[in-house]
């Protein structure tokens, strides 16, 4: 009988989480092996972890039967350049077979980002595996960017996510049909809670006091997405410490962006000062989730973090959103695969019940890809019919509503009216005809008038 072998081809900590929860929770089924092919796609992957070194990830890739790195079979070609010619795919399929011992197995795999490589390339070099995605925080509530081949599409037969925005259906590869595999928010916590407590934490032990009301204040350093500038930044942290005070925090704990500057440290301890609260920097390799539930805090401050909707559906720890609506008004291009976790967000904050929060995702999400999720059209059309003016264009540009035909879309501009299409030509270029056509009929009747 041919052997089943699962591949999970990931590249972080929170996917192999995800991937590990999903085990205990018997939701990938039985498999005679499964591997595990961690993947470093950072720029300088010297500078970066990797996941089958980190301590404290050890016991997760104890659920897996052996390890299979994927950058010391690609060395000294980055991961993320791996996109081999089409013609030279069966034959790296047959050399990874021989390379990982894997024979004539049956295979499933699972990846995380499957529209880039090196996820998209294994998944069509393994051109018979059944093929899974593995979420990698709120991302996966995006539809895809890209449009892939069938042939890679119609293999996709299920989407394995936390369920961190419990009554929320993630969009990537909606479009399909793929099964939604929502990992249940308590076994994702105990993987958590594993992950958190692997080794001791002497700096996050010594900032534990329950007496306290605390805050814990997450930087996000949005500047490196090139959002905000930095000073816009710090102004956006800075609001951040005023909205703890204003929860009834005693104390903030602020954990910083790895890229973010000392500077940015300094300004929030002062603005900590001003409203007579204490501030201290955790800078440990926690997970910002299990920081929170170690700390006991009564509250979590942060841009659109992936964690906020964690730590309030794992560790029903109360969440607050700082500066998304600048975000939403500064994300470009419009199909920005973080404008759906901005949306959610947001939606958080505002106190949008689970129904309503799928129903805008929806919109949002037909007007990032329409030509991808077409399917969603009619609901978009619906929602938005819904919104009053202001909530409309918190979500949605004018400009993108004007160009999908969309509700609440401004009536057009004369000049915008003058480039559209008219009968296959813009009406611009449709006045340039007709008056080069009179200006030709003209010089004909001239020449017929003074027989030259």
């Amino acid at each position: 009988m041919t052997r089943m072998v699962q591949l999970f081809a990931l590249h972080s900590a929170y996917g192999l989480m995800t991937a590990a929860a999903a085990i205990d929770a018997g939701l990938l089924g039985d498999a005679d092996q499964r591997i595990l092919v961690p993947m470093n796609t950072a720029k300088v992957p010297e500078t970066a972890h990797d996941l089958e070194s980190v301590p404290r990830l050890a016991s997760l890739r104890k659920r897996f039967d052996r390890i299979e790195p994927l950058n010391a079979l690609l060395d000294p070609q980055h991961p993320t350049t791996w996109q081999p010619d089409e013609q030279d795919l069966p034959i790296l399929e047959r050399l990874f077979r021989r390379a990982w011992g894997l024979d004539d197995a049956r295979l499933e795999l699972f990846v995380q980002s499957p529209q880039v490589a090196p996820a998209r390339t294994l998944m069509a070099l393994l051109s018979e595996a059944e093929l899974g995605v593995i979420g990698d925080g709120l991302m996966t509530y995006s539809p895809i960017r890209d449009r892939l081949p069938r042939q890679l599409t119609e293999r996709v037969t299920r989407v394995v996510h936390p369920d961190v925005v419990p009554g929320v259906a993630p969009l990537v590869f909606a479009e399909t049909g793929a099964t939604r595999m929502p990992v249940p928010t308590a076994e994702f916590g105990r993987v958590l809670r594993e992950v958190g407590e692997a080794q001791p934490d002497p700096l996050l032990d010594a900032l534990a006091d329950p007496d306290t009301p605390t805050a814990l204040v997450l930087g996000q350093y949005l500047a490196t997405l090139g959002l905000v500038a930095a000073d816009e930044e710090t102004a956006l942290q800075v609001l951040m410490i005023d909205k703890a005070a204003d929860a009834g925090a005693q104390r903030v704990v602020f954990k910083p962006h790895p890229s973010a500057p000392p500077a940015l440290s300094d300004a929030l301890a002062r603005r900590a000062a001003e409203r007579e609260i204490g501030f201290t920097v955790y800078a440990g390799d926690q997970s910002a989730e299990y920081t929170a539930h170690h700390l006991g805090a009564m509250a979590v401050i942060a841009g659109f973090s992936t964690a906020l909707p964690t730590v309030r559906a794992v560790f029903g720890i109360p969440i607050h959103a700082v500066g998304t609506d600048t975000v939403l008004a500064r994300l470009e291009p419009f199909e920005n695969s973080n404008r759906v976790p901005v949306v959610i967000v947001d939606a958080l904050e505002r106190g949008l019940e689970p129904s309503a929060m799928q129903h805008l995702v929806a919109a949002v999400g037909y007007a990032m890809q329409p030509e991808i999720v077409s399917h969603l059209r009619a609901d978009a059309v619906a929602v938005l019919s819904a919104l009053s003016d202001a909530d409309r264009e918190r979500y949605l540009s004018p400009a993108r509503l004007r160009r999908l035909d969309l509700p609440g879309a401004p009536a057009p501009t004369p000049l915008q009216r003058a480039r559209e299409s008219a009968g296959g030509v813009g009406r611009w270029e449709e006045l340039r005809l007709t008056a080069a056509g009179a200006k030709r009929r003209a010089r004909r009747v001239w020449k017929a008038a003074t027989g030259r």
